[in-house]
């Protein structure tokens, strides 16, 4: 193993865990302004409806995925499903929300970079964002043959033993993904530099988006009509009366 392996997969993860806890705070405290997506739908809705909705739609499923896949220890889940059925669950479930989400992230980069009047109001980070993310999901695609070849859960079980030991600040041997293949190892380290750009990207807005579950069970708002019980024509002007003859 050498020593820049080491590096990336023992302190890197470290770095952009650091970064984007901290960052999001310092942006949060200094920025607010600078905290949101900056939309264009009043621009031209076009093909953002279909594309912002299938990416978000699938963007979430993969990372709660990711998240409940990678940080739940074996043995909580281990009592009632093996390893290989959760690979399997994993393949199917992962492969038609990256499917779904390629379709939106795609029609999204197309719409911002062949759009003259998007692309003349897009701040260069806005489509390096997005193609970013977009070589993300492609690299994860390419993972499920892989992880195919692998129904056995052995890889899976390797990188979130790793990933747990990264989060709850365990020591971390690195040498542990010598022998995982190279688009799982390419995939998490695009996954953590994603990270360590997320404070300075707009991909802040997230923790909003997390933050505004609350508005989901929220009290109904009652609106009134300013017109309610009024008489028809009440707010119109009164007739014009004719001049008075001289």
């Amino acid at each position: 193993m050498s020593t820049l392996f080491g590096f990336v997969f023992g302190v890197y993860p470290y770095i952009c865990l650091t970064v984007f806890l901290v960052g999001s705070l310092i942006r949060f405290d200094q920025n607010q302004y600078s905290w949101k997506s900056d939309s264009s739908q009043m621009l031209r809705t076009g093909s953002l409806r279909w594309g912002s909705n299938l990416f978000h739609a699938g963007i979430l499923f993969l990372f709660f995925g990711h998240v409940l896949g990678l940080l739940t220890p074996h043995s909580f889940y281990g009592h009632f499903m093996d390893a290989p059925v959760k690979q399997m669950m994993a393949i199917y479930s992962g492969g038609a929300a990256g499917v779904m989400c390629f379709i939106g992230l795609s029609l999204l980069i197309h719409r911002r970079v062949f759009d003259a009047r998007i692309r003349a109001t897009s701040h260069p980070t806005d489509i390096a964002v997005l193609v970013i993310l977009w070589v993300q999901l492609v690299v994860g695609l390419i993972t499920l043959p892989y992880s195919w070849a692998h129904s056995d859960g052995s890889v899976m079980l390797v990188l979130a033993d790793w990933a747990q030991r990264i989060l709850t600040l365990r020591a971390v041997d690195a040498e542990v993904l010598v022998n995982v293949p190279w688009p799982f190892l390419f995939h998490v380290v695009l996954g953590m530099t994603i990270f360590l750009l997320f404070p300075f990207s707009r991909l802040v807005h997230v923790w909003s988006g997390f933050a505004a579950l609350g508005y989901l069970f929220r009290p109904y708002q009652v609106v009134r009509s300013r017109r309610l019980n009024l008489p028809p024509g009440h707010n119109q002007p009164p007739p014009r009366q004719p001049a008075a003859r001289v």
